[in-house]
């Protein structure tokens, strides 16, 4: 290995530092490490003595990076010693070969289930498990020794905490393993408890009954959207007739309470609505009041869809019903048609455009008072920076504003019924049962909603899709990607381009995007062409990760092309104007043109999954006499392209697939969007049975009604727990089955567990907030608490600078509130190098902290005294950030000092955390060191 790559992995240590020092195993690595020199080994050995495996791990990385004396070559020593210790997840880091952001954050959350349930797991049968961890790759030799030693000298608890702190150092796809060695060891109750599975007495899983639950068959039809009596007159057709638990949800909303309502896919939410609806309406007739409904609906297809099946189906013949979209605006004014009909089905942002022109005083514009009820679908979506959010952010202003004119004696502005309709609020991202209850309480607080409310039924568990996991064997060679990697790798010596992560993955897409756009700015062509290729080429290493060789190279050969064509002169035929880069380009890739075409004729080097999938799909339709499915994946091209696969496999044909795709109608360059038109037309085909597979996106994933769809698979594809419900929830039909195909070791199947138990915790939570007495006074408190903040701008004027503080127990001069940032609005971190200079760390065992986005594991002392704590260091996305605890100081404002509990209690506003900002700074820093270092 040459110096230069000495010197990159040296920056990327000191890059890295804060993630190695957690996965690194000191101990054995510094027996394989030969280019330390014997005193430096025996200064980290001591280190490790006294204050344990990551301060050790730490000064080992500080070693190797100011070390002056190391043999060339020592990185590929380093990264096979940490290989051969069991180490891979730190060679990954070290090899800059980072797992994605979403694949690292859900193994944090792996990593904090441990933690948190450590007090349990320790009662395992230690060298049973141990044992079988070892057969699947997660312990070393070495390391199953030292546990069973560890087992036999302090007992079976003392082995079982030493194997679970091993276990966490893997690299993603540890957790499933560790799944399958408990089962295998059958600690069953130790696997439900991992899972969020609850366990009655006797160890087995259990379910929560509710009175007055639905047959099978009325179930069914309620989901299916099924009348359930019919008569021969018309009349009788049109009746809603709601189950005991449809109405049970809808009580509070029929008293004109705020509520949202929150039943499972396919459970009839929607015709509650229309019940609601109706009884409002008509309630509004008998009182001799004006009432005008609408329906926000967050995506084009739905707005059809709820006119056609629910409102329009049941209500057009009482009520005027129309439906708006940006798609299929009708010829005259919004506002038209709000005042010309009783009910209007529109997207949520053509609302929000009116509102807007209302606001700015166009005559074009709505405003919420001409509403009495207004019904939102998908209400989970009522969050930060959402049109939905936006829409109730007025409404939550105008009603502050109705309590000021009361007191007034002044008549309030008339404002809507609120009523929300969602199959999953999900948890927002919370890894504690606390959190997870104020996110609902907080989805509560945006929609105004008095309550949530729910139901569970026996009938359901019936109901729940069949689930299953279908690995895919880890490719072993993949010479077309090599291919790639060598282009870009040639692109980037041409354009002095140094890249921090691996071609492929989305990190790289993140950073090649930001070059394309700095380069611009800096009219620096040769770079910004360059990105423009490298992206393309990182699409196609991700295509040929989940789909064909051959759809990768058509997707670049048509790319170039295309490009080619626009360098045409018109002026002279046949002529091409370009660049020096331009002309590198095109023939760096008309040079390796011919290899691509002769590796992509090669079916041994296609990616497994394909393999997978097609399995999957064939055994869908050999085992059920009537299959109809829907398969969701991440982009647009790939749902294209296996589509195309689909319907090209003679395979398919034999056994009666019959595919289309389904993907958004927003503008995109790479893929032409399909119009409002091409996607009802496929879903009506879909419905009908004349497409018996549909290939989708995202676009999918919420609020389709297809009662007949019997399997959905979601192809290399993990998000969030409410994305994995609404997908799964498409499977209506009886016997369904859900299956997420994944390649074994991509850490997807990890991420759905966590998905998994999010979902349990999600579930928990609202059982825990419906009972309270006090849940109105409860989301009323966030509500306010919301409004309050927005009124208190005045109170909080005064800039951070103001104030200072200073160290509880020396009243050294610790920094100027200018210098303080707040992560996820609640932890408050100075991240200045002089700050740095001023206290010390010290590694805490008790104190450890693991979530999505950061980990906390050490205390910072004041230097100049080192007795007093000033809180903790805490990771957050890779960048060390020390967070103070407002009770450790004292702050000075002018000539006053006064001390706080809480920093909720101190009326200054800080700003928030620039992670982007940040970063950037880190890595220019870094560049700035290795500068120095090489002049």
């Amino acid at each position: 290995m040459s110096c230069d790559q000495d010197a990159e992995t040296r920056h990327i240590l000191d890059c890295f530092r804060d993630r190695l020092k957690r996965l690194v195993q000191v101990e054995p690595l510094l027996d394989l490490l030969h280019f330390l020199e014997p005193d430096r080994k025996d200064r980290i050995k001591a280190k490790f003595r006294e204050e344990g495996n990551i301060s050790a791990a730490a000064l080992l990385i500080d070693e190797i990076i100011h070390s002056k004396n190391c043999a060339q070559g020592w990185s590929r020593e380093l990264i096979t010693a940490l290989e051969t210790v069991g180490c891979k997840h730190a060679a990954k880091y070290v090899l800059n070969s980072p797992p994605e952001p979403t694949e690292e954050a859900e193994n944090d959350s792996c990593v904090r289930l441990i933690d948190l349930l450590q007090l349990t797991l320790v009662n395992m049968k230690t060298a049973d498990v141990c044992a079988h961890c070892r057969a699947l790759g997660l312990l070393t030799l070495e390391d199953q020794e030292n546990i069973l030693k560890l087992t036999e000298n302090q007992g079976n608890i003392g082995g079982a905490r030493l194997l679970l702190k091993r276990l966490v150092k893997n690299e993603a796809g540890w957790f499933s393993k560790f799944l399958q060695a408990l089962e295998d060891t059958e600690h069953r109750e130790l696997v439900r408890e991992l899972r969020g599975e609850p366990c009655n007495e006797d160890g087995e899983a259990h379910v929560q009954h509710k009175s007055s639950p639905a047959t099978d068959k009325e179930f069914h039809q309620a989901a299916t959207g099924s009348p359930l009596f019919l008569s021969s007159s018309e009349e009788r057709k049109r009746d809603i007739v709601l189950r005991d638990y449809q109405m049970e949800v809808a009580r509070p909303a029929l008293e004109e309470k705020n509520i949202i309502i929150c039943l499972p896919t396919g459970s009839g939410k929607t015709r509650v609505a229309v019940y609601i609806t109706k009884e409002h309406l008509e309630r509004r007739k008998q009182m001799g009041q004006p009432g005008k409904v609408v329906v926000l609906v967050n995506k084009v297809p739905l707005v059809e869809q709820h006119y056609k099946a629910e409102f329009g189906r049941f209500l057009k013949h009482q009520y005027s019903v129309e439906r708006v979209s940006g798609a299929s605006q009708l010829k005259i004014s919004f506002p038209q048609i709000i005042e010309q009909n009783d009910i209007i089905i529109c997207t949520a942002q053509i609302l929000e455009n009116s509102l807007v022109k209302a606001k700015n005083g166009d005559e074009d514009g709505i405003k919420l008072s001409q509403f009495t009820l207004m019904v939102i679908d998908e209400c989970h979506h009522t969050k930060k920076g959402g049109v939905y959010n936006h829409i109730m952010i007025r409404y939550l202003k105008q009603k502050h504003q109705n309590q000021v004119l009361k007191k007034q004696e002044k008549s309030p502005v008339a404002l809507p019924q609120i009523l929300g309709l969602t199959a999953s609020p999900g948890v927002g991202g919370a890894m504690s049962q606390q959190r997870a209850e104020e996110h609902i309480l907080q989805i509560c607080a945006n929609l105004d909603a008095f309550t949530i409310k729910t139901k569970t039924f026996e009938e359901e568990e019936a109901k729940t899709p069949y689930k299953r996991i279908a690995r895919a064997e880890e490719r072993k060679e993949d010479p077309f990607g090599d291919v790639i990697k060598k282009i870009m790798d040639e692109i980037h010596e041409h354009a002095d381009l140094k890249p921090l992560c691996e071609p492929g993955t989305q990190n790289y897409e993140q950073w090649v995007v930001q070059k394309e756009q700095n380069a611009a700015k800096e009219e620096n062509q040769k770079v910004r062409v360059c990105a423009e290729h490298l992206r393309q080429y990182n699409e196609a290493l991700h295509q040929s990760n989940t789909i064909r060789m051959s759809d990768a190279f058509r997707f670049l050969n048509k790319y170039h092309n295309e490009e080619l064509k626009t360098k045409s002169s018109p002026d002279e035929e046949g002529t091409v104007t370009i660049t020096d880069t331009e002309r590198f380009l095109f023939t760096l890739f008309k040079d390796n043109k011919e290899k691509l075409q002769e590796l992509m004729g090669k079916p041994q080097y296609e990616n497994n999954n394909l393999a997978q999938l097609k399995t999957n799909i064939l055994k869908e339709f050999s085992t059920r006499e009537r299959a109809r499915g829907i398969i969701f994946t991440r982009t647009r091209l790939s749902a294209i392209a296996l589509c195309q696969w689909i319907q090209e496999n003679p395979k398919f044909d034999e056994v009666g697939v019959s595919a289309s795709y389904l993907i958004g109608g927003g503008d995109q360059s790479v893929v032409k969007p399909m119009t409002a038109a091409e996607q009802k037309d496929v879903l009506n085909k879909f419905r009908d049975g004349q497409i018996n597979v549909l290939i989708a996106t995202t676009v999918a994933e919420e609020g389709l009604d297809i009662a007949e769809c019997n399997f959905v698979i979601r192809y290399c594809l993990v998000t969030n727990e409410i994305a994995m419900i609404q997908a799964r929830g498409r499977g209506r039909a009886e016997d369904s089955s859900y299956t997420l195909v994944a390649e074994a070791g991509s850490g997807v199947a990890e991420r759905e567990s966590v998905n998994e138990y999010r979902e349990k915790m999600m579930s928990k939570a609202i059982a825990k907030v419906i009972p309270s007495v006090h849940l109105k006074e409860t989301i009323f408190g966030f509500e306010k608490v919301k409004i309050k903040k927005k009124l208190q701008k005045g109170m909080m004027k005064e800039p951070p600078s103001k104030i200072s503080l200073s160290c509880r127990q020396c009243s050294v001069f610790v920094c100027s509130g200018e210098d303080i940032e707040k992560i996820e609005n609640m932890h408050h971190v100075n991240v200045t190098p002089q700050f740095s200079e001023l206290f010390i760390v010290r590694e805490n065992a008790s104190l450890q902290q693991r979530l999505l986005d950061y980990e906390t594991n050490g205390v910072i002392a004041c230097k100049n005294c080192g007795l007093q704590q000033w809180g903790s260091m805490m990771l957050y996305k890779s960048i060390e950030c020390p967070c103070l605890h407002i009770k450790n100081f004292v702050v000075t404002y002018g000539s006053k000092k006064k001390t706080f509990s809480k920093w909720s209690e101190l009326p200054i506003k800080f700003p928030a955390f620039d992670y982007t900002q940040h970063a950037d700074f880190l890595v220019e820093d870094s560049g700035e060191e290795e500068d120095m270092e090489t002049d």
